[in-house]
Formats: structure tokens, sequence, C-alpha cells
């Protein structure tokens, strides 16, 4: 079955990556959008839709809003429910239509996952996997934009 969604823990996946968005907050606006930002590459990289949901209501008032597509969609959980609680419900109902990938560093999240059917990665396995990703795009694009250069020069 082709892998239809990665539902990421947002927080788990900030705390597991340092060396994105170094000297902020975890919790900050500034670090939610460095890991939107990437995760939209990655993403454009790989085709296959993201969902990143935080715990809580979201920002501060005032702040302005993560963007939000259908292919990388940002989610708050409400008040009473916590992000491990949107995702586990979320990869039970989208089994059906293929595999579900949840990138978190909760043990016990990734049990629950894996016990009815549904992939699970840690945040440093899911963290390698999108840096080698991005590197492997940026090969691409380098070699394509070396060939065209070529073409343009002989043409």
């Amino acid at each position: 079955m082709p892998l239809v969604r990665i539902l990421v823990d947002g927080y788990s996946l900030l705390h597991g990556w340092p060396e994105l968005a170094p000297g902020m907050a975890r919790h900050s606006a500034a670090a939610r959008e460095a890991l939107v930002t990437r995760l939209t590459q990655y993403r454009d990289a790989t085709h296959t839709p993201i969902t990143i949901v935080f715990d809580g209501q979201g920002a501060a008032p005032g702040t302005a809003k993560l963007p939000s597509t259908r292919d990388v969609e940002v989610l708050f959980s409400r008040d009473g429910k916590t992000a491990d609680d949107l995702i586990e419900r979320a990869a039970y109902r989208l089994k059906e239509f293929g595999e579900v990938l949840v990138v978190t560093d909760d043990h016990a999240e990734r049990d629950t996952v894996i016990g009815f059917g549904g992939l699970a990665s840690s945040c440093t396995t899911f963290i390698a996997q999108v840096n080698g990703a991005l590197d492997e795009m940026a090969f691409d694009l380098k070699t394509y934009n070396r060939k065209e250069r070529q073409r343009y020069r002989n043409g």
C-alpha cells in the first residue's frame, strides 16, 4: 500500500531537532515556522502529504498564522486534547486509504499506532530521512541546472 500521509507530533520533532531554529525556544512561533518550512520542502521532494499537530490552542493572539494547505496541514489540539490524541485518531481513520506514518518520540504513541497496523518513526530517524531527501533533491537540481547551462551554451 502507498504511504498516504505523514502525521507529525510537532513539538516532539522540534525537541529532537535542535539544529532547526537554533537559539529559538522550542515552543516559539519562529521554531514552529521553521519546522513547517522544512517539512514543506520535504513534501515538495516526496509528494507525500504531511499533517503537523501541535499541542495547545496555537500561537499567542496577534501572532501570524502558519500556512496550512491540503498538502502540508498545520493543526493545534483543543483544550483537553493532546496532539497524541489527534494523531492516533487520524492514523486509525486514514489506514483504510493506505499506509500512514506517525513521527514522534513518544514510545506509547508509536506502540499504539503500530498496534492497529500503522507505521511509526522516531524523530531521529525521520530527521535523517528528511535531510537525505532534501540533499538528494539539491543534488538533482544542481545536476539538472548544470546540464541545462551546457545545453544552452551548445545550442
